[in-house]
């Protein structure tokens, strides 16, 4: 099994509601986000997908994140836009992207600060 990982960044600003009282209040973060994928065989250059590729769909998903107030996106209509369920959106857009070929999301981290992540593991 071959693994690959981008690393990818975005600004934006949320609201927890039922954390805690100090995330209750409006406030943002500078993301990163560990964005991997999985397959067991390389293709006939010798990668499992091109980097560059790979890149492409996760930019277009961080386009719709960055510099956005998440509250008002209406992706997390169900629950908070936490790190766990941001970190759950991105893989299941990523997932639909790149559809059902050999390569598979493996898995998505999502750092809210240097010493806070989350990670949804399909």
């Amino acid at each position: 099994m071959f693994e690959l990982k981008v690393i990818s960044h975005f600004a934006a600003a949320h609201q927890l509601k039922m954390v805690s009282e100090k995330c209750e209040n409006l406030h943002g973060h500078n993301w990163k986000v560990e964005t991997c994928v999985a397959g067991e065989k390389l293709n006939s250059a010798g990668v499992l997908v091109d980097f560059g590729e790979l890149k492409e769909h996760v930019s277009t998903i961080m386009a719709t994140l960055d510099h956005k107030f998440l509250n008002e996106l209406g992706l997390f209509e169900d629950g908070n836009p936490s790190s766990e369920n941001i970190a759950g959106y991105i893989a299941k857009e990523l997932r639909k992207s790149i559809g059902d070929g050999p390569v598979k999301v493996s898995k998505i981290t999502v750092w809210e600060s240097e010493n806070a992540s989350a990670t949804y593991i399909l």
